[in-house]
């Protein structure tokens, strides 16, 4: 009998270690931080400038590209940056720009990357898209956040350093592509520039994360949430097919009907395994101490937990699953021409977002066995693979964090998982440390605006960017 008493205790025991671990944790600094006060004058004048930048309508089309928008938008910052334009070495690559600021080493190189293009301005707007309206602290219209307003800081950090003829320890690039919204070759044509003149790059640093306020459900405090790893991107065609016929005897398994019963079963039985890398895990025990305690006993006690967490997380939070686990969003179908006629083909397309744990032609694999059971065929259309996930122990993480703590006193550094896509995966084949951060702060209701109505930013969030930047570049042999 006394045996049967030692699991409960054992259980008993370990739920008391890991309430005392919880309960030993002691908030950072980060829980009760607050912004900088950027100087009102300076936040003004910056403002302005960023709104001469939005007023250049920039949106980029996959199928009427015009290269014109991008001249024009080149001769906006030569005004806007004179010193950046007239003292550096300017490559136009086909709309694409990277500027050369010589160093006085030739240690590598770092590279700050903001894209010019912007998505198109669809919807009903409250203000002008491209009228760059600056009111009530908040600049207004499309690109104010992704990423004109990025690459309004990264010149205008240079443009100061130069007025004060200052030169860099290491050579500095800054950059952006003109084709980033529609995955085009932008960014490859920068890289290939880059190859062939020699340049060898310590760090990269792209859009990703921001600064946010309460960047979890539970979490209290302002963090920079900088993307260390970006998933693969796939589309992918699924193909179902059938004898047609007309709508009024339909018989059964019709092509809509079988790629119906596919994506219901996508959606009710996830075909992808989750698994907390080691990003996900460095993540939570960031933002621990700073949880409310039912979330910090679970997520400082992961070595218990963990099973637990891995299960739930997508259930809980979409954002979160994302981060853990290969995703596929059905986005585009089509079937017959005609409402009374049935289709001999359906095909819907799938956009997938790869996991490192299982990887692109894994996930391809496993999706594709899947839709073999519907008798539907997948076809893929673009794939690419994964990044690798940079070190939080690294000499470029380290400097962003030394960045980040002398700009947002208080406030945490804290890795994740880049669900979306960036310019910054092209440079990891000359770059070993590519970053996704722009030291912004965001509101959540901003946050939400990119890529939709509305786009916004405040004026108060570009002179701390604007110092973030000038110590990065000042800096930069720390990389």
């Amino acid at each position: 009998m006394k045996y049967l008493l030692i699991i409960p205790a054992a259980i008993v025991a370990v739920l008391l270690i890991a309430v005392i671990r919880a309960a030993m944790l002691r908030p950072t600094p980060a829980k009760t931080a607050s912004l900088p006060k950027a100087d009102e004058k300076r936040s003004e004048d910056y403002a302005r400038k960023l709104s001469e930048m939005i007023k250049v309508d920039t949106a980029s089309d996959r199928d009427n590209f015009d290269p014109e928008k991008f001249q024009r938008y080149h001769e906006r910052l030569a005004e806007l940056f004179p010193l950046v334009f007239s003292k550096l070495e300017v490559h136009d690559l086909d709309g694409n720009l990277i500027i050369k600021w010589k160093g006085k080493t030739d240690a590598d190189a770092v590279l700050f990357l903001s894209h010019q293009d912007v998505v198109p301005a669809e919807g009903e707007w409250d203000h002008d898209p491209f009228g760059g309206e600056i009111s009530g602290g908040v600049i207004h219209g499309r690109g104010a956040m992704d990423t004109k307003a990025s690459g309004f800081c990264i010149f205008q950090a240079a443009e100061e350093l130069l007025a004060q003829g200052y030169q860099p320890e290491v050579d500095i690039y800054l950059g952006g592509s003109c084709t980033e919204e529609i995955s085009g070759d932008g960014a490859k044509k920068t890289v290939r520039w880059l190859k062939d003149n020699g340049v060898k790059l310590a760090m990269v640093l792209d859009e990703g994360g921001t600064v946010l306020e309460n960047p979890i459900g539970g979490v209290k405090g302002l963090y920079a949430m900088v993307g260390v790893l970006e998933k693969g991107y796939g589309d992918v065609k699924f193909t179902a097919r059938g004898k047609g016929g007309h709508a009024s005897s339909p018989p059964k398994g019709t092509p809509w009907a079988r790629m119906g019963e596919f994506i219901a079963d996508v959606e009710k039985h996830d075909p992808f395994t989750p698994k907390l890398n080691g990003t996900i895990t460095e993540m939570f025990r960031r933002l621990a101490p700073n949880m409310n305690f039912g979330m910090r006993l679970v997520f400082a006690n992961l070595w218990l937990f963990k099973p637990l967490v891995t299960r739930l997380l997508g259930k809980i939070s979409p954002q979160g699953g994302a981060m853990i686990k290969t995703t596929l969003a059905f986005t585009k179908g089509k079937g017959s021409n005609g409402y009374n006629v049935l289709p001999t083909e359906v095909y819907v397309t799938g956009n997938m977002r790869f996991i490192n744990h299982q990887p692109t032609d894994e996930s391809i694999r496993i999706i594709s066995e899947k839709a073999k059971k519907y008798d539907i065929e997948t076809q893929v259309l673009k794939a690419k693979v994964p990044s690798e996930p940079i070190s939080f122990t690294g000499s470029a993480f380290k400097l962003i964090e030394q960045a980040v703590g002398k700009i947002y006193p208080g406030i945490d550094t804290v890795p994740y998982v880049m669900t979306g896509g960036t310019d910054a995966k092209d440079y990891e084949e000359i770059c070993p440390d590519c970053i996704r951060f722009a030291p912004l702060y965001l509101s959540a209701s901003q946050l939400a605006s990119m890529h939709a109505e509305n786009e916004n930013i405040n004026v108060s969030a570009l002179a701390p960017a604007v110092d973030f930047f000038k110590y990065l570049m000042e800096n930069g042999e720390n990389a």
